[in-house]
């Protein structure tokens, strides 16, 4: 029986809601009692929606610069008004559809709400020590990863251990450390006062221009190294042509000629020689046709959309054999979105095949392999391919694409670099990521637009 992992979703942050509503409920008289000034409400509000619009990216998603506010509205605010500034953030994500506006709507409004909650257990007096702000805080984050790991497991099937150990990354903590550290100082100069409120405001730009500036770096050395890999695809690729071409022209003229020669004539000796360097003559010509396609590969698109999702489940399917052999345990998580591309299915195949097979060849004895498939925020579907595997040398990282280039004892060196071209012909994009826990090579194609 499949799991409408849908509708459990949806389930799973109607509890929240629910606990969101009983937790208000039962802190009633103490919000009533310690009321806010409306001015910094308002300026929470206003900062949890303007930095809610700029991201940060990491290995698997990304996250808002909203943090900030949050943690100093948990901080100063009684609990009621703490969840509506986190709840602010939904205004920003109307246009992303239910299912995000709800998941990240809830789990803001109730990280905040708990944050709010310990911190009235922890005002004695007027304000808090540095000490109770910082558990506040703790708590908010705390909240927020436990969140986000039990509704990624719902939503997807993956485990919540597997979902931490690949989500909860290195620049993950520093990011929620980096917010920690801006709602500490805000949470300090917001005292009422319009230098508090002009500092602070001043805090929040500087972490805007910050994580611009480093968001900005970020996707300057992705984008040099995707062309970077393009300008050496395209030079090999034109140099293989070349090469190619010049070949088969010598070895054509060469089977002619072999052909012409009256085998009846010839004693035995010479007779089974002739014939072996025909056919020798004819696997080389067989060969350069084969790399030649793989040079420059010819798309032939089909008239009906291909589902991702429906080429992964294959591909693993096929897989599996080749898994077996080395007790290596294959996963897959399916985007419930649409994920159909204007490609090539066999062509489309052939890469998710090549990609299959070097993971499951890079990844430990009983380790695993994981096939995803998703949309991009800009709407293009995507599938990635992670192992948990060595990953690749930093000094092997910008040789991947090349043809003949392999760590594989026995490889070809072909699989990625036919991969590549593929892709590239279909307009979409092969990039690798990873680290010495794994490799991650992710195929991004134009959506079908009918």
């Amino acid at each position: 029986m499949r799991i409408d992992r849908t509708a459990l979703s949806y389930a799973y942050f109607g509890v929240v809601g629910v606990a969101i509503v009983a937790v208000n409920a039962a802190t009633i008289t103490y919000s009533a009692a310690h009321t806010d000034q409306v001015l910094v409400v308002i300026y929470l509000m206003a900062c949890t929606l303007a930095l809610a619009f700029v991201e940060v990216r990491l290995d698997r998603g990304r996250l808002t610069l909203s943090g900030i506010a949050i943690g100093a509205a948990a901080i100063l605010l009684n609990p009621l008004n703490a969840t509506i500034v986190g709840l602010t953030i939904g205004m920003r994500l109307v246009r992303r559809g239910g299912w995000h506006m709800a998941s990240n709507t809830l789990t803001t409004g109730t990280a905040t709400l708990g944050g709010a909650a310990l911190a009235s257990l922890l005002r004695t007096q007027g304000s808090l020590s540095f000490g109770a702000r910082f558990l506040v805080i703790l708590c908010v984050n705390v909240a927020t990863w436990a969140l986000v790991a039990v509704s990624l497991s719902i939503r997807s099937g993956e485990a919540i251990p597997s979902i931490v150990r690949h989500s909860f990354t290195t620049s993950f903590y520093l990011a929620h450390g980096y917010f920690a550290l801006a709602s500490l100082l805000v949470s300090y100069l917001l005292d009422g006062s319009l230098t508090g409120y002009l500092l602070a405001t001043i805090v929040c730009v500087l972490a805007l221009a910050l994580t611009d500036t480093i968001a900005g770096r970020r996707v300057r050395r992705v984008l040099e190294s995707e062309l970077s890999d393009a300008d050496r695809h395209l030079f090999h690729s034109r140099a293989v042509e070349g090469v190619v071409h010049n070949l088969r022209n010598h070895i054509a003229t060469a089977v002619g000629y072999l052909r012409e020669i009256r085998q009846e004539r010839l004693d035995p000796v010479d007779r089974d020689a002739v014939i072996m360097a025909a056919e020798a003559a004819d696997d080389a010509v067989t060969v350069l046709r084969s790399l030649s396609q793989g040079a420059t590969p010819k798309v032939s698109y089909a008239s009906e959309p291909t589902d991702l999702n429906d080429l992964v489940t294959r591909a693993l399917s096929m897989a599996r054999p080749r898994a077996r052999s080395k007790e290596i345990q294959l996963e897959i998580r399916e985007a419930p979105d649409d994920v159909r591309v204007k490609a090539d299915p066999l062509l489309l195949r052939e890469v998710i095949t090549n990609l299959v097979n070097n993971a499951i060849d890079a990844a430990p004895i009983n380790g695993r392999v994981e096939l995803r498939t998703g949309r991009r925020s800009n709407g293009w579907p995507y599938f990635s391919v992670v192992d948990n595997g060595p990953g690749v040398l930093d000094d092997n990282r910008h040789h991947l694409f090349e043809p003949h280039f392999t760590t594989k004892e026995g490889g070809t060196g072909l699989g990625l670099f036919m991969s590549y071209g593929i892709v590239k012909e279909h307009q979409g994009q092969l990039s690798y990521e990873g680290n010495r826990r794994g490799a991650v090579f992710t195929v991004t194609l134009p959506p079908f637009s009918g």
